[in-house]
């Protein structure tokens, strides 16, 4: 019988690859819909962008079942090390979660990631008890260093933010999956359900996406095609592919065939 496959962060465990953000759809009650049609276990919310502070008003926390959903915190608006390690703080105050997804941007233009930064909030947050992942680019060095830090995971990206360029770098991306044994995460650039496919198709343990689905024309459709996507992704990886040749190989076997000696 086949193990069940699944992805460990912590001491969870979790069936869906994919993960997915809540920002940028037209309501909450459209965000509700697309996570459940995703079939994501684990969401993504950016904690400078939630009501924390006044229960009475509504907030988006209040469209996402707890019971059904592992809230995953994370640090996006941060340009600081600083800013960063004090905002995963206060999700795990607020009661959100001790497991974080840690971001320090770097710059405003690219979104891309202040890796030294990166690295020393992860070890301050790690010391502290925290489930850390880190976004990071898509560098095999920083991966490493990541993990030796203590990260739960890697999340490198696979292009800018939003960018929805897909996988720029696959070669990268499987360097990072020969160098570290934590879970690789795909964090940022996909843009469509080819391309999670790809990442899952190159090993990764997952996906996360928000704008590849929030943004496209009809986000529900999209978040059914993500979750096809990263399924069939990760089955391809596990099935192994044919190796690739130049020529062509006959489907179909050449001997006993009629007429042939």
């Amino acid at each position: 019988m086949m193990e069940e496959d699944v992805l460990v962060l912590g001491n969870k465990k979790f069936k869906s690859r994919l993960f997915v953000g809540t920002g940028k759809y037209s309501s909450f009650e459209e965000t509700k819909q697309a996570l459940e049609i995703s079939g994501a276990e684990i969401v993504t919310v950016a904690v400078r962008r939630v009501n924390l502070d006044d229960p009475s008003k509504e907030s988006l926390l209040d469209y996402i079942d707890r019971e059904k959903y592992t809230i995953l915190p994370n640090t996006a608006g941060c340009y600081t090390e600083e800013d960063a390690v004090r905002t995963a703080r206060l999700a795990r105050e607020a009661g959100l979660s001790d497991m974080v997804k840690l971001e320090v941007i770097g710059d405003e233009k690219t979104l891309f990631p202040d890796n030294e930064a990166l690295l020393s909030a992860t070890k301050t947050l790690v010391k502290e008890g925290f489930i850390v992942l880190p976004y990071t680019n898509d560098d095999p060095i920083m991966a490493k260093k990541l993990e030796d830090a203590g990260a739960a995971a890697v999340m490198p990206l696979g292009a800018p933010i939003g960018s929805g360029l897909g996988i720029r770098n696959p070669y990268n991306i499987k360097i990072i999956l020969e160098t570290v044994k934590v879970p690789v995460i795909v964090d940022a650039g996909v843009g469509t359900a080819s391309d999670a496919a790809i990442a899952m198709e190159l090993g990764c343990d997952g996906v996360l996406m928000n704008t590849g689905i929030a943004g496209a024309k009809k986000p529900l459709l999209m978040a059914e095609a993500m979750k096809y996507a990263v399924k069939a992704g990760r089955l391809a990886y596990l099935a192994g592919r044919i190796p690739k040749k130049l020529y062509a190989t006959a489907s179909s076997p050449i001997t006993d065939i009629i007429g042939q000696d």
